[in-house]
């Protein structure tokens, strides 16, 4: 019988042998190999977490004790020790399995995440609620090395020395994030991995001495020679000076090892941070050998690890190819990501142009302020950051850039409806909340050659430009229409009479699909590429007041301060035509959140398929 058929719901690992603990782990990782090549998922960093996560829920009791994922696309093994295996074969599917922790799908998972830099400020508050509630229950978050340089994970280690209770955060440090680490936090912890692992003071050492005549100035002497000695073992007392207490580095795949650490860690009274070493990829040697390949992949063979092939160009390597030719005929053209130079297209930049690419680790805020720091020096910096990701840095955005009027160009990927990673992983609000800052330009191309004009063109343009596409193939249809980019100007693709349909991006062919069945059905329609979201193309739409009665938009984003409500405002406000003269139909996603499923799903619930929005045409026009 495989170990692993005696876990069927949380805490069932209590009752595993120890000698077992090898061939269990061995099972999980087989496990994820088999569900994860059949329909994709984040592969890598949950084959480096098996042990890790073993030995948490050996000291844990779940869900009473709290255990939160920073980020969380590393809890696949945490939902297989907590009664969910069974689910697996619908991972990041529509209404199956999530690919991140969800509180609404088990009582133990005590916290949603999905971005980044998260779970110790989510721990924190938890372990300051128990404070309240004199509840004894623990804390523990586990955080990667490289969501450790974001901002918002330093302002919690900054807050923590302030909680009077336990709270045990678990840095699993396996040196990559997406792409290989970089920066500052990197090198010092690279310093700790290569010190002498040290053992803290025993408490009950401690407690003798208090009983002592002077035992609290030897408690002081000794303190003080600790401190000196982990500083010339460790190089660094970083997390000391904060007040956090530094155990490790631990091997993160040896469990006893773990388990006899965490043990301990959990009966100081006061915050501590245990250094925990792990491979990322373990256990299976493509994903070892090329981590960032493996991070989320799709269905591949696990033979050999061989991605299942898909055919077609996508929007993200249309951005490549145009990056690496506006940084050879540009010497000024600057490109930045935020940990994603693989994800966002720009691998090929960096190797050719090391000198003028920046990764800035997983720090979106710090990406922005400093693509405006660099513009200001007569650079075109081009921020390459997903839409979901972007909206971190909403006020860097608003303030060091389009306050300034800077020429700094955000390449805003996986704009629109995405896949599998569900709820914090749509980018369909970043039209909402860039078209209300001053001095920004949003545009959307229909098809590729469209993103490769508008990159071209944006070059030229000297203030803050926001390009948004989706996580798609990027089809060269509708390629007889390439008329040159004018600021502020849409296409016209078929000028017709009563209906208009403007569209966004991707949409256009959508929007193509039903002027093509309206026009079967006997309606006159004409159809436009918005192409500028913002600002908008006032001459066209008075023209369009005139002959047409219905103005229909199609985009995908929300539809509070969406593109279709800024038609809708211009019509009623500036043009001052109530519903008799002009009626405007926004076909926009719902004000909702929208969770993980394929893309034809995404499309069907949210009300993007050609079915319902004939439905909503013809409804209103008639």
């Amino acid at each position: 019988m495989a170990v692993l058929d005696q876990i069927n719901n949380e805490n069932d690992i209590k009752k595993i042998k120890p000698e077992d603990y090898p061939k269990l782990a061995k099972e999980i990782r087989s496990f994820l190999i088999d569900k994860i090549s059949a329909k994709g998922g984040h592969l890598a960093s949950n084959l480096g977490v098996v042990e890790l996560t073993m030995a948490l829920h050996l000291v844990l009791n779940l869900p009473k004790d709290k255990l939160i994922f920073d980020v969380g696309h590393q809890c696949y093994t945490h939902k297989i020790l907590t009664g969910r295996k069974d689910g697996f074969d619908h991972l990041r599917t529509y209404g199956g399995l999530s690919g991140f922790p969800k509180r609404s799908e088990s009582p133990c998972d005590s916290f949603d995440t999905g971005h980044s830099s998260t779970s110790i400020s989510a721990a924190l508050g938890m372990a300051q609620a128990m404070v309240l509630k004199n509840d004894p229950s623990k804390v523990v978050c586990v955080i990667g090395d490289a969501s450790l340089t974001g901002g918002l994970a330093l302002e919690a280690l900054n807050n923590v020395a302030s909680l009077k209770r336990n709270l045990v955060i678990i840095l699993n440090d396996n040196n990559m994030s997406i792409s290989e680490n970089v920066g500052g936090m990197n090198t010092y912890l690279s310093n700790l991995r290569a010190g002498e692992r040290y053992n803290d003071l025993k408490s009950n050492v401690l407690h003798t001495l208090e009983k002592v005549p002077s035992g609290e100035t030897l408690i002081r002497n000794i303190k003080k020679a600790k401190s000196s000695l982990k500083s010339m073992m460790v190089g660094g007392m970083y997390f000391e000076n904060l007040g956090i207490t530094y155990l490790g580095p631990v091997d993160g795949h040896d469990i006893e090892a773990m388990v006899k650490l965490t043990k301990e860690a959990l009966k100081l009274d006061h915050p501590c941070l245990i250094h925990v070493i792990t491979k990322k990829g373990k256990g299976f040697i493509p994903s070892e050998s090329h981590p960032e390949s493996y991070h989320s992949i799709g269905a591949f063979n696990p033979e050999n690890g061989c991605p299942i092939p898909k055919t077609g160009i996508t929007f993200t390597k249309v951005v490549s190819a145009s990056m690496l030719k506006l940084g050879r005929d540009h010497e000024n053209v600057v490109a930045i990501t935020a940990a994603m130079k693989d994800g966002t297209g720009l691998s090929a930049f960096a190797k050719e142009f090391p000198n003028r690419f920046f990764d800035v680790g997983i720090a979106e805020q710090h990406a922005v302020t400093f693509a405006a720091g660099l513009a200001c020096q007569g650079f075109h910096p081009y921020v390459a950051i997903y839409s979901s990701f972007l909206q971190r840095a909403y006020d860097e955005i608003l303030h060091d850039v389009c306050i300034q009027d800077l020429p700094v160009t955000f390449l805003i990927d996986r704009a629109g409806l995405v896949p599998g990673d569900g709820q914090t992983h749509q980018g369909i609000y970043d039209i909402s909340y860039l078209s209300s800052i001053p001095n920004l330009y949003i545009f959307a191309p229909k098809n590729k050659y469209e993103l490769y004009d508008v990159i071209n063109y944006s070059y030229h343009f000297q203030h803050p430009l926001a390009i948004r596409y989706p996580k798609a193939i990027a089809s060269d249809h509708l390629k007889e229409f390439r008329s040159p980019i004018e600021l502020g100007k849409s296409e016209l693709l078929y000028k017709e009479r009563d209906i208009a349909i403007l569209c966004t991006g991707s949409m256009v062919s959508l929007g193509e699909r039903v002027r093509r069945q309206l026009k079967a059905e006997g309606y006159h329609v004409s159809l436009l590429n918005a192409r500028f979201i913002k600002p908008l193309d006032e001459e066209l739409l008075n023209k369009l007041s005139r002959t047409h009665s219905l103005i229909v938009t199609i985009e995908d984003n929300v539809l509070n301060g969406s593109y279709g409500m800024a038609v809708a405002t211009y019509y009623s406000f500036h043009m001052g035509l109530g519903d008799d003269r002009v009626k405007v139909l926004p076909i926009t996603i719902p004000n909702t959140y929208v969770e993980q499923g394929t893309m034809d799903e995404l499309f069907k619930i949210t009300g993007l398929n050609e079915e319902e929005i004939l439905t909503k045409i013809k409804a209103v026009f008639e």
